[in-house]
């Protein structure tokens, strides 16, 4: 963009030779508008570059909390019932036992 920009200035530069002193100074004061109104317009872009880039990092560092959340309860969700399996499996052996003693 940058070499795009600097080939308009020079061909500007090389149509002003032709002009008259007023009109080269009017030209000159135009090419020097529009390189600065470009400057200004890349560095927008930049900066919008980087604040979508710094809502995307956001985005995904929330994703990734959300989803260690998600795991630690399916995991805690887990436990327990793996828990409760082994008290009623506890509860049934001992019932078998006192049943086996009859």
């Amino acid at each position: 963009m940058k070499s795009t920009l600097t080939l308009a200035v020079a061909a500007a530069a090389l149509a002003l030779t032709a002009c008259s002193e007023n009109t080269q100074d009017a030209a000159e004061a135009t090419v020097e508008g529009a390189a600065t109104d470009a400057e200004g317009a890349m560095t927008e872009g930049a900066a919008a570059v980087e604040g979508a880039a710094a809502e995307g990092v956001t985005a995904v560092e929330g994703a990734a909390a959300e989803g260690v959340a998600a795991v630690e309860g399916a995991a805690d969700e887990a436990a327990a019932a793996t828990g409760e399996a082994v008290a009623k499996g506890g509860a049934a052996m001992e019932a078998a036992g006192e049943e086996m003693k009859k």
